[in-house]
């Protein structure tokens, strides 16, 4: 049944291919119980430093975008968890209120 839910994020991640099995895994520990999906993405603007050389020439890398739900607690909890062990990765995050949420049984 669908129900207000404002106190829910969509907590977004962009992360670099090579980071993306640990950001997931801790993911799972942290938060397995929840909703959250991946998919291979190629983004732009990223920091150049974190680029490959091929990568600077075409404006763009291969990344992985991740969205989760979670609660307000849950969302800081992540921002905690990726500043202790992601620092210097690169990640970018944010989060979006969810005004809806149900699920077809």
């Amino acid at each position: 049944m669908d129900k207000s839910t404002f106190d829910k994020c969509s907590f977004s991640l962009v992360c670099a291919s090579d980071i993306e099995e640990k950001l997931l895994d801790t993911l799972l520990l942290n938060f397995g119980d929840e909703v959250f999906f991946s998919l291979p993405i190629f983004s732009h603007g990223t920091a150049s430093g974190l680029l490959n050389p091929l990568e600077q020439v075409i404006g763009r890398s291969r990344s992985v975008y991740v969205q989760i739900l979670l609660t307000q607690a849950e969302s800081e909890s992540l921002q905690q968890l990726l500043q202790a062990d992601f620092a210097g990765t690169g990640i970018r995050y944010w989060a979006s209120p969810i005004s809806l949420e149900g699920e077809l049984a």
